[in-house]
C-alpha cells in the first residue's frame, strides 16, 4: 500500500503545527487507499547542513535518509516565518536527494495569510528536488481558523480542501511508482558509492550502516563464509592494516532488481599505499545482494572470487577487466 509521510515542519516553542498535523493525520486515518505516518522534525535534530550531495558521511544523515526513504509521498505542515518557510524545514529537505526524488508532495500551511508565501517557496525547492507538488493546498489563517489565534478550529471548507489535497497526493504517489523503481536503481548505485567512500576512509562505522546485521559474506580469504555484521567488519579491518591509504575501484557495475530484492555484479580492486610505496591489488569478481529492509536497501550477501587454474589449483590473480 502507498505510504505517505506527514512532515511537521516547525520545531519552534509554542508551535501551532502540532494541532494542524494531528488534524491532518486524523482525517487521513479515515482513508483506506494509503497509510499515513507523522514525521516530527523535533524527533530528527539535524545540524546545519554538513554533507556533500549524496555522501551521507554522518550518522544523523543516514538516520534521516532511512526515515524518509520508505515513503511514497508527503504532506508538509508548515507555518510561515518572515514571508518564508522555517529554516529547519529547508535544512531537512536539503540534507537528502534520492530519497525525495519522484515522490508527490502536498502542503498544509498556516500563518497570518495562511502560510501561502511559505508554500510558494517550498514548491520551488521541491521542484528542484524532482518532486511532484500537487495543485490542491490547505491554507489556514490565524485570523479565521484559529480561536484567539491559538486553537485550531477548521471549517468544512478546510476539510474539503484537505480531502482534495490528500486525494491528489495519493493519486500522484501511485502514478509515480514506476519512476521510483528507476530511482531504486540509482539508489543502489549510490549505495555502492558509499561503500567505496567508506573503504577509502577506513570507516568501519560507516560500513556498518550499509550492511544488514545478518549479512553473509563469501570473501576471498578463509573461512568459507563470514556470518554477521561483526565478522564482515572484522574482515574489512584486517584488510585495512595492509594500507596506509586505501582505495577501491569498480568497473562494469550491473544492477538487476525485482521488488524488494536486487543484486549487483562488477569487477573490483582493492589497492593503496604502504610506507610511501604503491601496493597494487588484484582484480576480483564481486557480487552484492540487496534486500529492502524497512524501506532502505542493505547488503545482505556479498561474494568475492578469482578464476581458478584447474591444473595447479591456484587462483589466477593477474587478469584485468
Amino acid at each position: 500500500m502507498i505510504r505517505i509521510g506527514i512532515i511537521l515542519g516547525s520545531t519552534r516553542p509554542g508551535r501551532r503545527g502540532e494541532q494542524v498535523a494531528r488534524w491532518v493525520q486524523e482525517r487521513a486515518g479515515l482513508r483506506s487507499d494509503a497509510e499515513f505516518e507523522l514525521i516530527d522534525l523535533l524527533d530528527h535534530p539535524l545540524p546545519h547542513l554538513d554533507e556533500l550531495p549524496g555522501e551521507y558521511r554522518h550518522a544523523h544523515t543516514r538516520s534521516w535518509a532511512a526515515t524518509i526513504a520508505p515513503f511514497d509521498g508527503f504532506v508538509v505542515v508548515t507555518p510561515e516565518y518572515n514571508h518564508s518557510a522555517p529554516a529547519v524545514l529547508k535544512n531537512a529537505l536539503d540534507f537528502l536527494r534520492a530519497e525525495w526524488r519522484d515522490k508527490a508532495i502536498g502542503f498544509v500551511s498556516y500563518g497570518g495569510v495562511g502560510g501561502a508565501r511559505a508554500v510558494e517557496q517550498l514548491r520551488l525547492m521541491c521542484g528542484a528536488l524532482e518532486m511532484a507538488d500537487v495543485a490542491s493546498q490547505v491554507s489556514l489563517s490565524l485570523v479565521t481558523e484559529f480561536e484567539d489565534f491559538a486553537v485550531l478550529k477548521p471549517g468544512e471548507y478546510n476539510v474539503t480542501a484537505l480531502d482534495k489535497t490528500l486525494d491528489q497526493v495519493v493519486a500522484w504517489s501511485t502514478a509515480l511508482a514506476p519512476l521510483r523503481g528507476t530511482a531504486d536503481d540509482t539508489g543502489i548505485r549510490e549505495h555502492i558509492g558509499k561503500v567505496i567512500e567508506a573503504i577509502k576512509a577506513k570507516d568501519l562505522d560507516g560500513l556498518r550502516q550499509l550492511y544488514s546485521d545478518d549479512v553473509v559474506s563469501f570473501d576471498i580469504d578463509p573461512p568459507l563464509q563470514h556470518a554477521g555484521i561483526d565478522a564482515k567488519l572484522k574482515n574489512w579491518a584486517n584488510a585495512f592494516v595492509f594500507f596506509d591509504d586505501v582505495t577501491y575501484e569498480v568497473r562494469d557495475l550491473t544492477v538487476t532488481m525485482d521488488g524488494s530484492v536486487a543484486f549487483v555484479h562488477c569487477f573490483g580492486r582493492l589497492s593503496g599505499m604502504k610506507d610511501g610505496a604503491p601496493m597494487g591489488g588484484m582484480w576480483v569478481r564481486a557480487t552484492f545482494c540487496f534486500r529492502k529492509i524497512d524501506g532502505s536497501w542493505l547488503i545482505t550477501h556479498d561474494q568475492v572470487s578469482v578464476p581458478l587454474d584447474i591444473a595447479s589449483g591456484a587462483g589466477v590473480t593477474d587478469l584485468e577487466p
